[in-house]
């Protein structure tokens, strides 16, 4: 029944409970990607069902977010910001127009190399950047890259230049595409083949397959910045960094709404509870709306923390 109840308020868009409302209109950003679309859809529900708020999820990307800020005031609350990507990001809270609420995903954005639990469960050396060059068979002696055009790609192209791969016997595999990329991480963990390659989370396949990430020796800022610059004149190798992942809030609605401010410092997934999350969007063909209802109905003890007691006890009631 309360997932009856849950399923039929996404259904109607999470229309606004039925008793007064106490909080006013709210503008909240729907990014182009799956992690967003979940973070906004239990945002949503939770600020209509427990503040009474009016929400309206808005079209945008990053960059198309923090312009609109910037020139308008708008919209209220920006999530799912990955703000290694967004300059102006920090330039907006600077200036006093932005507030930093969360970091919505707690243990950042993560990118890197990896390769499945079952390889390093027999072949723990296979977890270290050293063990994988010495024993290029542990991971079929080949190297997933990423297609051309992506960030990642200049970062692997430059870090190969000084450790070599195919000279130690690793054939470097170049896709032209997310979905060859993805597709060939999902053969080898159908199979338990050996595999090694880029790629990232919070994503449905990480969500879906046990990997782990390549101990590249460490992060340096310096080096990674070089390698991910096609002109870097001194590659070397370092690890991917960790991405800061925020909800940002405009100065002017923190103010007006305090309390649901208050909730949205708190909104907040681990990787691995965003990727069980996108995993079982992707195995039962649904969407970021009944990934929310997924999430909502099977995590109370945890959103029911967020939530101040009169919310609390409003989504309750809509749950009994």
């Amino acid at each position: 029944m309360k997932r009856l109840i849950l399923a039929s308020a996404c259904s109607l868009g999470f229309a606004a409970p039925l008793w007064a409302q106490e909080c006013g209109e709210v503008t909240i950003t729907q990014m182009d990607w799956a992690s967003a679309n979940v973070v906004t859809s239990v945002a949503k529900f939770l600020m209509e069902q427990g503040y009474g708020c009016d929400v309206t999820a808005v079209p945008s990307s990053t960059p198309t977010a923090l312009t609109s800020v910037a020139e308008t005031g708008k919209p209220d609350l920006l999530t799912e910001l990955w703000v290694n990507t967004a300059p102006t990001y920090a330039e907006l809270v600077g200036q006093g127009k932005l507030v930093e609420l969360a970091d919505v995903l707690s243990d950042g954005g993560i990118e890197g190399w990896w390769v499945p639990q079952y390889v390093v469960d027999e072949h723990p050396e296979a977890a270290t950047l050293e063990g994988i060059l010495a024993n290029p068979d542990l991971v079929g002696g080949r190297f997933d890259n990423c297609p051309d055009g992506w960030a990642c790609r200049t970062v692997n192209d430059n870090i190969n230049k000084v450790i070599d791969m195919e000279g130690k016997g690793i054939v470097i595999f170049n896709h032209g595409s997310g979905e060859t990329l993805a597709t060939a991480l999902a053969a080898a963990y159908a199979n338990e083949e050996p595999w090694v390659g880029f790629y990232w989370a919070p994503t449905a396949i990480l969500g879906k397959y046990p990997m782990v990430l390549v101990d590249m020796g460490g992060f340096d800022a310096e080096t990674h910045a070089c390698n991910s610059s096609k002109d870097c004149g001194a590659p070397g190798v370092s690890a991917y960094p960790r991405a800061d992942v925020k909800t940002a809030a405009t100065v002017d609605f923190r103010d007006r709404e305090p309390e649901v401010a208050e909730f949205m410092s708190k909104l907040s997934f681990t990787s691995e509870q965003m990727g069980g999350i996108l995993a079982w969007m992707e195995d039962n063909n649904a969407s970021a709306e009944e990934g929310a209802v997924y999430f909502l109905s099977n995590n109370q003890d945890l959103w029911s923390e967020w939530l101040s007691d009169a919310a609390r006890r409003n989504v309750s009631a809509l749950l009994q």
